[in-house]
């Protein structure tokens, strides 16, 4: 197996997620299994929204999951956000019933989104 640079792998035995920071060979183990790699949907078909929505704003961007909030529950909510542009990565970690949204300050004029739902796993949008 060959890991991806900003790649997402969960294990299923104790919930650990890893990023790759560097494209690499071999496999990511965890509890005595390999990791699973989440592979980002990019279209929702469930009642609860989970697509990244990306608003262009005076100083950035808006980026909220879902074209209605997502539920921010104990056992359904976003773990977080990320929006990338031009090499440059920004992250906001949530926990249950804070907003699932985040702000990007920046002159990019593209950025892509992505987010991680604890039960439906990878989001993302261009």
């Amino acid at each position: 197996m060959t890991t991806k640079m900003n790649g997402i792998y969960k294990c299923d035995i104790c919930g650990n997620i890893v990023e790759i920071l560097n494209t690499g060979a071999g496999e990511l183990v965890c509890c005595g299994e390999n990791m699973k790699h989440m592979t980002e949907n990019t279209v929702d078909a469930a009642t609860e929204k989970h697509v990244p929505v990306i608003t262009k704003t005076e100083k950035g961007f808006l980026i909220k999951v879902g074209e209605v909030p997502h539920p921010m529950e104990d056992k359904h909510y976003i773990q977080w956000i990320e929006a990338s542009a031009n090499g440059r990565i920004y992250k906001k970690f949530l926990k249950p019933n804070d907003k699932p949204e985040m702000e990007v300050c920046t002159k990019d004029e593209k950025i892509t989104a992505r987010e991680y739902c604890n039960l439906h796993g990878t989001w993302k949008k261009d």
